[in-house]
């Protein structure tokens, strides 16, 4: 049997099957995967259809570089996706009509709104579709530049003609996901969102009731509803009718924002023990087994990052969004923080787990680590919590992969 754990130890629920045990021998090396930095097939100009997409709202904005045609048209669409496939085979019948038969047509847009739909829609009709972050390309730095449609679709296709040449940094792209890979990502994101929004609402209860100077009453206790009535304010008053009504039903909401959560929680357990071997539940019980770490934590890491295909630990830091961003430019030498370009929920729950790791897992390796660092620095406590995090983050990474337990970490029985 396999024991499921919560985020403060307690015992959750049994599930049957056994994940596949740390102390297995590590997996063998595979080969690091390519990083997307650039593009590994050859290039060829007189073959290659290449067009770029700016998505809006409300039109498509399509530039293209035909094979054989001088001009490099632009053209806006109505956001149908069979309108693009249309004008891309158009332009496909001008290139032979110029005498250039089209082997490959390469589309790229950038990461926006709307996912990775369009990508995966335009790879089931053999279009080669990419999609680019935004943050890589490089603009101008004028203080005042122009900015239009027009001059971001050549941009875009200044640096995606120097990615399919096979160059590095001049964009880069992102790795795209099945629709189940991104299905899987939305109990952890929905969960989040709604414990957010239960914190809204208990805030705005208090600062309500602090409102009327009444302190010290709980509007998460399970009767507050009915002991609304009976609360005064230091003027011996009841609760104005109004304030008391919007009190009810924001304890109704929250009430219901309860059940939502406690109702993905159990259908997240429930898939567990229906497909406990699968790659991801595999991996999500293995991290549980973690002293410290829970179903909740687990999930969040599996599904967001170490599902997918890193090279090394660099960019397994570097995606959890906790590397540094320095400033060193002839005299200057400094530190600006955290880079924050990766996955901020990532880097929200590493830094809690990092906290939360301090309280239990003391005689590891890591925790010992970062006591030696701010045993007579208290004011680095903050800073070296964010280093922490990056190990545990690459510590945990090895752990699913090769099966390298940390150094001193305890681990449940399976």
């Amino acid at each position: 049997m396999q024991i499921l754990w919560g985020e403060r130890g307690e015992e959750i629920t049994s599930i049957g099957a056994d994940v596949n045990r740390a102390t297995e021998p590590p997996m063998p090396q595979q080969r690091k995967p390519n990083d997307l930095s650039r593009s590994l097939i050859a290039l060829d100009m007189d073959t290659t259809l290449i067009a770029v997409v700016e998505l809006s709202l409300s039109s498509w904005l399509v530039a293209g570089i035909i094979p054989g045609v001088e001009r490099q048209p632009l053209k806006k669409l109505k956001t149908d996706e069979n309108a693009l496939l249309a004008l891309l085979h158009r332009w496909r019948d001008e290139a032979v009509r110029a005498g250039h038969k089209i082997a490959r047509i390469a589309v790229a847009f950038e990461a926006g709104r709307d996912g990775f739909w369009l990508a995966r829609w335009l790879r089931a009709r053999e279009i080669e579709a990419h999609v680019i972050h935004a943050s890589s390309i490089a603009v101008s730095r004028e203080h005042r530049r122009a900015k239009t449609d027009r001059l971001d679709t050549e941009l875009l296709k200044r640096a995606f003609v120097g990615w399919l040449r096979g160059e590095r940094d001049h964009c880069k792209t992102a790795s795209i996901p099945g629709l189940r890979e991104e299905d899987a990502k939305r109990p952890s994101r929905e969960r989040e969102s709604l414990v957010g929004e239960q914190s809204r609402l208990v805030n705005r209860m208090k600062a309500t009731l602090i409102r009327l100077g009444i302190r010290g009453f709980n509007p998460k206790l399970r009767h507050a509803e009915q002991r609304l009535e009976t609360l005064r304010t230091p003027e011996g008053e009841p609760i104005p009718p109004n304030t008391l009504g919007e009190l009810k039903r924001d304890m109704q909401r929250r009430r219901f924002i309860c059940d939502q959560i406690r109702s993905i929680e159990q259908e997240r357990l429930e898939r567990l023990e229906r497909t406990p071997d699968t790659k991801p539940h595999a991996m999500v019980r293995l991290l549980a087994r973690v002293t410290g770490i829970g179903i909740e934590t687990a999930d969040l890491l599996v599904h967001e990052l170490l599902l997918r295909n890193m090279r090394d630990r660099r960019a397994v830091a570097r995606y959890g969004g906790l590397t540094g961003s320095p400033d060193r430019s002839g005299g200057t030498n400094r530190e600006k923080g955290m880079a924050r370009s990766g996955n901020a929920r990532v880097r929200r729950g590493m830094i809690q787990l990092a906290w939360r790791f301090l309280l239990f897992q003391k005689d590891s390796a890591l925790a010992q680590w970062y006591r030696r660092r701010t045993e007579h620095a208290p004011k680095a406590r903050k800073t070296m919590i964010v280093a922490l995090a990056r190990k545990l983050l690459i510590a945990l990474w090895r752990l699913v992969r090769e099966g390298v337990v940390p150094e001193g970490v305890t681990m449940r029985p399976a």
